[in-house]
């Protein structure tokens, strides 16, 4: 059955091709709740892949292209809530290379998988702005030596949305090379190297340093704990997709 214009424009709008990801991002502006940022980022994709029927032509390069556009933007960006829904736009994005695979169960598996790290981010993000009023780079700062257990929990955090293996998000994106042209393959190899780049600079900014102020309460040992089962869980579902990798 062939993909309808408003069917696949909507797809578009939920598997966030630009310019029709702007929707995603304002509307994660105007959720400024974690739970409710959650939530969006959990269910957006999902409405995109029981819209999808099937991939239009040329959808793989313009998927790509707002990868890396979203990830060329989340160099210059600061503020991590606005850092999270720019990656969240292309993590959703790639998930055009893997929809031909045929597995609805697979792919709404891929999506879930890109979306659990992001939720990690907006949590942290949280607990950032309750303690220092923001969570911008270089303001806090220093949280390496102010706040240990949340800078630990927000590096680690990072890294695994930024698709650092062996966590979910690397092998759903391996998963779309595979399934790429050699081009395509290698475009998606400059936008992970742009995610991996932006997410250096995010910690460098948050927690390198020696920060202003004084110390500030730190995680609960038992959060950090709950944080860790949290990206453990990631790291078991990264393995559980690498397993039916094709």
């Amino acid at each position: 059955m062939t993909m309808s214009m408003p069917t696949a424009y909507a797809a578009g709008f939920f598997l966030t091709l630009f310019p029709l990801s702007l929707v995603f991002n304002v509307l994660f502006g105007w959720a400024r709740h974690p739970l409710a940022r959650s939530a969006l980022l959990l269910v957006w994709p999902q409405i995109g892949l029981l819209l999808f029927t099937e991939v239009p032509g040329g959808a793989a390069p313009w998927a790509i292209a707002t990868a890396g556009f979203y990830a060329l933007r989340m160099l210059a960006v600061r503020e991590m809530g606005i850092w999270t829904a720019q990656l969240a736009t292309g993590l959703w994005a790639i998930l055009w290379l893997v929809l031909p695979a045929g597995d609805p169960a697979a792919v709404h598996l891929y999506a879930l998988a890109m979306s659990l790290p992001l939720v990690l981010l907006v949590l942290v993000a949280h607990h950032v702005t309750r303690r220092f009023g923001a969570a911008y780079a270089g303001a806090p700062g220093g949280l390496a030596t102010r706040t240990p257990r949340l800078a630990g929990v927000l590096v680690v955090a990072v890294l695994v949305a930024v698709c650092t293996p062996p966590a979910a998000p690397f092998f759903v994106l391996l998963e779309g090379m595979f399934r790429a042209t050699l081009s395509q393959a290698l475009a998606l190899s400059l936008v992970w190297l742009l995610w991996s780049w932006a997410g250096i600079r995010l910690i460098q900014g948050m927690v390198v340093g020696p920060g202003d102020g004084d110390a500030m309460r730190d995680l609960a040992k038992w959060i950090a704990w709950a944080y860790g089962a949290g990206i453990v869980g990631c790291i078991l579902l990264g393995i559980h997709i690498a397993g039916g990798l094709s």
